[in-house]
């Protein structure tokens, strides 16, 4: 079974409090390698409480963002479709939850690769691609860099060159 992670791809980070052009270009990406991906699809979804600029998060980033049940929050509405099962909330950049769900996943059934897509890639994306490498060690993990998007070019760049180094496969660029 091969597995496609969908990290965040929310309207808060697309056109929202949070939104970029590079996002913005790679939604018709996303959606393309999800309609033709061949195996099952996830998606993670940021979630904050009200209490989000309390947090070290919101202190760093006092941007509110993906408060859970806003507009900001859902998946955006190209994507929707797809979405087969309730995406995994993570309230902070790497999820245990998603790491976790994989496991189960590959105990049940042998998952011959995950691939992770989505945004940020120099914060969620990377953190996510990391976790995943610490709960299943050998596991094959690839990020497709044309289906992703970062803060900025050369932080997108950066968090790639650092995946690399950590043994996770790059495509797309």
């Amino acid at each position: 079974m091969d597995v496609l992670v969908v990290i965040d791809m929310q309207n808060d980070f697309i056109d929202g409090s949070l939104g970029t052009k590079e996002a913005q270009a790679i939604l018709p990406n996303v959606e393309e390698k999800i309609k033709n991906f061949k195996g099952t699809v996830l998606f993670t979804r940021d979630t904050h409480e009200k209490t989000y600029l309390d947090s070290r998060e919101g202190m760093s980033l006092p941007v509110c963002h993906c408060l859970k049940g806003t507009k900001g929050w859902e998946i955006n509405s190209r994507l929707k479709e797809y979405v087969k099962e309730e995406p995994i909330d993570k309230p902070t950049f790497g999820s245990r939850f998603l790491a976790e769900k994989l496991v189960e996943m590959n105990e049940a059934e042998k998952i011959e690769s995950v691939t992770l897509i989505g945004v940020c890639t120099d914060i969620c994306v990377i953190s996510n691609a990391l976790v995943i490498r610490s709960f299943l060690p050998e596991l094959p993990i690839t990020v497709d860099a044309s289906c992703c998007a970062g803060v900025s070019k050369c932080s997108h760049e950066n968090a790639l060159e650092a995946m690399k180094m950590c043994q996770i496969e790059i495509e797309g660029l």
